[in-house]
């Protein structure tokens, strides 16, 4: 059978089983709401896997909603990128979301994980909204810091990147952002060291090093502050399990 008579028969059984894809203008517009970093039109347009108007392009139940949802991932991406963000972030989220989707075992992980991700993109999209209002300044130096993150990261460094004096440079990255310099790589080092227990294998001591803490249990006492957990029970907690 070519592929012109499996569209035909594929188009037969479909109206047969009362069965439609999601209507294109729906499914645009979900994916424009995460683009625009809009979490609460992105929630009312939010459709579970699995419903009655998903294609099938697998035979095996679990199989089938993994195709769906990497395929979500790779439109989400493409459209992440078109609203801003940085293409090196956008493809490593991808990569890490098609391996966690790829380690699924049952269809409830698969459903748990689209929630996950869909939010997960639409807040980093309102971040990167918020960012691009800043002065072009600041937002070189945001950039930077998460470049950087696993570099020591000096405000003279970053005052230079900026090209500006580091008095300067202090008072309008807190007029700008609403915390210090010092507080923001540390909060961005945190949740990068959330997604490193959560979908990998590094030790703590690989991750502190990685992410520059002056030691294992600095990291841990820092990791502790901002998340309420030790990083040894958050990984307990939530490895490749979704919140």
């Amino acid at each position: 059978m070519d592929i012109e008579q499996k569209l035909t028969h594929q188009a037969f059984l479909n109206r047969e089983l009362s069965i439609s894809h999601l209507a294109y203008e729906r499914e645009n517009a979900f994916f424009n709401s995460i683009q625009e970093g809009n979490v609460a039109e992105m929630q009312r347009l939010y459709a579970p896997l699995g419903t009655s108007n998903m294609g099938r392009l697998s035979d095996n139940p679990l199989r089938n909603l993994q195709y769906h949802l990497i395929i979500t991932v790779a439109l989400i991406t493409r459209s992440c990128i078109e609203g801003g963000m940085e293409m090196e972030e956008a493809y490593n989220l991808s990569d890490i979301y098609i391996r966690a989707i790829d380690k699924c075992a049952s269809e409830d992980e698969i459903n748990m994980l689209h929630s996950e991700l869909v939010l997960d993109y639409a807040q980093r999209m309102q971040i990167i909204r918020k960012r691009n209002r800043y002065p072009k300044a600041i937002t070189v130096v945001v950039d930077y810091i998460y470049d950087n993150l696993h570099t020591k990261l000096t405000l003279a460094e970053l005052a230079n990147v900026a090209g500006l004096s580091v008095p300067y440079l202090s008072k309008l990255f807190r007029k700008e952002v609403g915390i210090t310099v010092s507080e923001y790589i540390t909060r961005k080092r945190i949740e990068t060291a959330e997604n490193m227990l959560r979908y990998s294998d590094f030790s703590c001591l690989a991750i502190a090093d990685y992410l520059c803490f002056s030691s294992e249990s600095h990291f841990i006492q820092v990791f502790r502050k901002y998340t309420g957990y030790t990083p040894k029970r958050y990984r307990e907690a939530f490895f490749r399990i979704r919140r």
